[in-house]
């Protein structure tokens, strides 16, 4: 068997020009779009303009890859503050942050107005860190433990599972 890649989806020219005009004016009729002005514009629609605060809990092998990532500020999101139980680690810098005790968790994501809680912990511990981040005031999680989080339904969950991802991308890719 051969692998071919996926096809791209092209998409026209003329439907995302349409899709832009429904938005707002962005560009001149004839010469285009000024490329950073664009990219302002479609932030603003995605709401991913400005600084929005995270908190990370865990700084094991993932929470650390996570938090050396410098996706997360390219795109307006700054890990505030990084969690975990584990003495030694309590202390020392994760990316850029260090590494504070997950007993400070409540106090912090009020001071620094987190929105946005990454749960990196083993599954066993998840549900009781969703609890903790829910209670603090935490709307949004990004769960990478194999655990399924009971939550509020005004809660967001999206949960990551590489090993699911893996097997999805081998289903629909290679078949």
């Amino acid at each position: 068997m051969t692998y071919a890649p996926p096809r791209r989806r092209v998409i026209q020219r003329v439907r995302v020009v349409t899709n832009y005009r429904i938005q707002g004016k962005f560009g001149k009729r004839g010469v285009g779009y000024n490329i950073d002005s664009l990219l302002g514009e479609i932030r603003k629609i995605l709401r991913t303009q400005g600084q929005h605060n995270i908190a990370l809990i865990g700084a094991g092998r993932l929470g650390q890859a996570i938090a050396s990532s410098p996706i997360f500020a390219e795109h307006g999101i700054n890990i505030a503050a990084v969690f975990d139980t584990d003495p030694d680690k309590v202390g020392r810098p994760v990316g850029n942050v260090p590494v504070s005790d997950y007993a400070r968790l409540s106090n912090t994501i009020r001071e620094k107005n987190i929105i946005v809680g990454v749960v990196a912990v083993p599954a066993d511990n998840a549900q009781r860190v969703a609890d903790d981040l829910v209670e603090s005031g935490v709307r949004i999680i990004f769960n990478y433990s194999e655990a399924l989080l009971d939550v509020p339904q005004d809660v967001a969950v999206h949960t990551s599972n590489p090993a699911v991802e893996l097997l999805y991308a081998l289903y629909f890719y290679l078949t």
